[in-house]
């Protein structure tokens, strides 16, 4: 066995750990795996030993995470969804007609995931696998279809706008009081603005300084914050009250409706960038490919009402 897998804590810590962060809480966590808070705490002190820092701020009235503790649970996380999926690949015969979908992370989880249920229960005969990473170009490896963010530009490929985007700053409630509550853009100053990277595909991408330049802003330094190589890590640290994102109406129009964010104040600019449906238009003779899109497209119309407009015929 490779030394640095001896370092490797117990997979029920882990477990531990990864619940108490998404839950923020102790007693959810507790709940959710079928244990007591106490053996949720020893689970998470154990690990706090092992590396060495604490991993939540206790002094907090919720389960917060430390900084430190953002990267680890992120790759725990993936480890743990990985294992998973590789022991359910193993487990199941392939029988069933199979859909390998290309995505962005932050999309997959923010958007995507949430409402694959839905076409699991319409279409419970056809499987759908997901790869997700940050490759943008036409380059899908063994997916079927993609989902792609950008402008929709995919030469001899068979392309449907799903969702237009509008940008605007989001946070976490406790960051609209305090010392410096957020109640203006020029608040913005005093706070860490929370970046996201963003493949440029030409136009203009989502970021800090387009937002400012479109507000009409002066006196923010867009450069300055902490930079995060996806979205949904973005998003989680803005829940977690660590700084402002720069909202992107898909993949925060949930935390909103839950109120796991806000937004501060405006104006909300509407975005060059938009996610796209793309396969080969060959793809679309094939029946779960063809079942996928129609339903995709129709989800994508019930987000919004600007979404409805966009969801168009093949091209």
């Amino acid at each position: 066995m490779s030394a640095r897998f001896r370092q490797l804590p117990a997979t029920a810590t882990l477990r531990a750990f990864e619940a108490a962060a998404r839950l923020r809480s102790f007693t959810r966590a507790a709940d959710e795996l079928g244990l007591t808070q106490g053996a949720i705490s020893h689970q998470i002190r154990a690990l706090e030993r092992l590396v060495g820092h604490a991993l939540f701020d206790r002094a907090r009235r919720q389960s917060t995470l430390t900084p430190r503790a953002e990267g680890l649970v992120s790759a725990i996380r993936d480890g743990l969804t990985r294992i998973a999926e590789a022991i359910e690949a193993v487990q199941r015969a392939r029988t069933a007609p199979t859909i390998v979908v290309s995505v962005l992370p932050g999309f997959a989880v923010k958007w995507l995931f949430p409402r694959l249920i839905r076409f699991d229960q319409l279409h419970p005969e056809i499987q759908v696998d997901i790869a997700a990473g940050a490759q943008q170009g036409e380059a899908w490896g063994d997916a079927d279809v993609a989902i792609r963010y950008g402008l929709g530009v995919h030469a001899g490929l068979q392309v449907d706008r799903l969702l237009r985007e509008r940008l605007f700053p989001v946070c976490s409630p406790e960051l609209l009081q305090g010392r410096r509550p957020l109640r203006t853009p020029a608040d913005l100053a005093h706070h860490t603005l929370l970046h996201d990277q963003v493949v440029a595909v030409g136009g203009t991408p989502p970021s800090w300084q387009a937002w400012l330049d479109a507000a009409g802003v002066r006196g923010v330094d867009a450069t300055r914050g902490r930079r995060y190589g996806q979205a949904n890590m973005v998003i989680q640290a803005a829940i977690d009250g660590f700084g402002v994102a720069l909202g992107r109406t898909a993949l925060v129009q949930d935390d909103l409706k839950a109120g796991r964010l806000v937004c501060p104040f405006g104006p909300r600019i509407a975005a060059d960038y938009g996610y796209y449906f793309v396969c080969r238009p060959s793809a679309l003779l094939e029946t779960p490919v063809a079942a996928f899109r129609k339903w995709l497209l129709a989800e994508a119309a019930a987000t919004s009402p600007s979404a409805r407009r966009d969801a168009r015929e093949p091209r």
